[in-house]
């Protein structure tokens, strides 16, 4: 989707068009990377998770629950990925102590150093 030499960058101005075209890309990609796990879980060793298994045998109904799928932890926003980043998080402040600040960062999309790598009209 990038600006490549010559290219005039027709996609780019068609604006809330491209927007949506990339949002139903993205979905697309999702959905696919879902539908490789649900259909590889065996690949992925998902019966090998012992704790989930136990909860579920134990604490969980299973005449409520429809097909177990166990989403890896390389899955962007997978509760596994977050708990991931969470102990990461939690690591850096054993390690560093607390953090003094929080910052946070915006900038102005008419600074010239961002306008430079815009086209005309983005």
């Amino acid at each position: 989707m990038m600006i490549r030499g010559q290219d005039q960058g027709f996609l780019h101005r068609c604006r809330a068009l491209f927007q949506q075209f990339c949002v139903n890309a993205w979905a697309k990609v999702e959905a696919e990377r879902l539908r490789f796990y649900r259909l590889h879980q065996r690949d992925l060793r998902a019966d090998q998770y012992i704790h989930l298994m136990d909860a579920m045998s134990n604490d969980g109904n299973l005449d409520d629950c429809g097909m177990q799928v166990i989403l890896p932890s390389s899955h962007i926003g997978s509760l596994r990925h977050m708990q991931e980043y969470t102990q990461d998080a939690l690591t850096y402040v054993k390690h560093l102590g607390k953090p003094d600040f929080f910052l946070t960062f915006t900038c102005n999309p008419n600074w010239p150093s961002i306008k430079q790598y815009l086209i005309p009209g983005q």
